[in-house]
């Protein structure tokens, strides 16, 4: 039987009206040492215009790994530019990075997220040379709810429903490698039944449309641990130390292992839900993130 899952983020009124955190520092020659693309617009549906911002070194003259990063925020709120700090330090690492906006559950309900995340990959591949990329060589991260598109991003690699219109339709929307920081993994648990039977549930209801008792085949097409499959590329989770444990993914990661497909966990000691706020933890996220996407896509 498989164990109840805590929602990790924004789970009460006091927690949702924390302060956020101070905004994590770089040290100027990091930044110096990037080339911006900022607002590229990577999909479009009708008038409506995704965009992302791209960095890459500088110095790149030969194709480089592509990350993206993916914003949290409940799946309703939001924006790219809280992956910004994040993605200028993997950048400087060797990697091409974009942090990209999705729509949100109040302007589109799932699968309308995971579609632009897809879109985002095929943009990226779409445009490797242009940008650097090495378009056999692509990952995602993300924080929360980004964590949460970002293994599914990782784990749904085929899924045709997921796939959406937002351009690109030729090139491939699979990743080569998923870190999911502070994620749910299974949305079709128990406890979150419980949560989004509340009527007052402002995350999986607003999110999927309605409870998982009501729209139980939504869950599972939005939960990373339903489409687990042999062919699925490496999964890391990291959480903060204070966190829920729901965000350790023990039964995904027991899933992983039964699969052959490396997994793992990375605790950052003393770290938040929102670890990316604070000096110490965002450099241990750097340093993690960096070591893993150089093993997995820089063979």
């Amino acid at each position: 039987m498989r164990s109840l899952i805590i929602l990790p983020f924004l789970a009460t009124a006091a927690l949702a009206q924390q302060p956020k955190p101070a905004p994590t520092k770089l040290a100027p020659e990091v930044t110096a040492s990037l080339e911006a693309h900022p607002g590229l617009v990577y999909a479009r549906y009708g008038q409506r215009e995704m965009q992302l911002d791209l960095w890459k070194p500088k110095t790149a003259s030969q194709p480089l790994p592509a990350i993206i990063c993916i914003h949290g925020g409940g799946w309703y709120k939001g924006e790219r530019s809280n992956m910004a700090t994040l993605a200028q330090a993997l950048a400087a690492r060797g990697f091409v990075v974009a942090t990209i906006s999705y729509r949100l559950s109040g302007e589109a309900k799932f699968p309308a997220a995971i579609r632009d995340c897809k879109a985002a990959v095929r943009f990226l591949r779409a445009n490797a040379a242009q940008f650097v990329i090495d378009a056999k060589a692509i990952g995602v991260t993300g924080l929360s709810a980004g964590g949460h598109l970002a293994a599914l991003l990782t784990t749904s690699g085929g899924v045709k429903e997921l796939e959406g219109e937002g351009g690109h339709a030729d090139q491939s929307s699979a990743v080569q490698a998923g870190i999911a920081m502070g994620a749910q993994s299974d949305l079709e648990s128990a406890r979150i039944g419980e949560l989004s039977s509340k009527p007052d549930d402002p995350f999986y209801r607003t999110f999927l449309g309605d409870s998982q008792a009501k729209v139980p085949q939504t869950y599972a097409l939005a939960s990373p641990r339903h489409h687990l499959d042999k062919g699925d590329p490496p999964l890391l989770f990291m959480a903060g130390e204070l966190d829920d444990p729901s965000t350790h993914a023990d039964e995904t990661r027991d899933d992983l292992a039964k699969l052959g497909i490396p997994s793992g966990l990375t605790l950052i000691p003393q770290a938040p839900h929102a670890f990316l706020g604070q000096q110490k933890a965002f450099d241990t996220c750097v340093s993690t993130c960096a070591e893993f996407f150089t093993k997995h896509l820089k063979p």
